[in-house]
């Protein structure tokens, strides 16, 4: 079975340690509902995916150090835009959440159809960061995306949320059995929490590596 692409995580540091991308301007670009849209300048973008109230905009907003960039929907599954911000030499690409249990299989084809166009065949993507909530077994959905991103070979960044619902055995033992369902070595996964702040600096690092290596040369 083939695995998710990993990229190996920085050895942690702790909550203490301010979030590298937060010291950087940050700018709103727009909302798109198409995958092909061109973005000017053309700059490598880092994509967010993950499941409805996986604490992605929470995370997002976390990670840049700005409040309320990233709305928070109290309507998890409506969004079905690219929310696109632009930061020195690259974009972060936030794509609409799967799952929504009152989703239509209309919304559902959608949102499939949107994700496997951008994952797979946009040529300025360096990687995407992947959530998932720490507490819950993949759903079928998990699996869907998982497929979808180890056929595309881009490079993924798995990141666990919502650390601080467990405590530490309970966080290392389901970071074992997701490592394990995911194909991947423990330590290619990134335990965070946007509430003690563990995990965030040491993930915003890994997405300027990632995006420095989707730079031209």
């Amino acid at each position: 079975e083939r695995s998710v692409g990993g990229a190996t995580a920085p050895a942690p540091r702790g909550p203490a340690a301010a979030p590298p991308l937060s010291s950087l301007p940050v700018e709103f670009v727009g909302s798109f509902p198409d995958p092909r849209v061109r973005l000017a300048p053309a700059l490598p973008e880092v994509a967010f995916v993950g499941r409805s109230n996986v604490g992605k905009s929470s995370l997002f907003n976390a990670l840049v150090g700005k409040k309320g960039l990233a709305r928070v929907s109290g309507t998890p599954g409506k969004t079905r835009l690219l929310n696109v911000f632009r930061l020195p030499g690259f974009y972060l690409v936030d794509l609409p959440g799967y799952g929504f249990a009152r989703a239509s299989k209309t919304a559902r084809a959608g949102f499939r159809e949107l994700l496997d166009r951008y994952v797979q065949h946009r040529e300025t993507l360096a990687g995407v960061v992947w959530l998932l909530d720490i507490r819950r077994e993949l759903s079928a959905e998990d699996e869907v995306v998982r497929s979808l991103m180890a056929d595309s070979g881009r490079p993924v960044l798995a990141v666990l949320t919502k650390i601080d619902k467990l405590g530490r055995v309970a966080i290392r033992e389901r970071t074992l059995a997701l490592a394990a369902e995911l194909g991947l070595p423990p330590d290619e996964l990134q335990p965070t929490s946007v509430v003690t702040g563990e995990g965030i600096a040491d993930l915003g690092e890994s997405i300027l590596a990632v995006a420095h290596e989707g730079t031209p040369s």
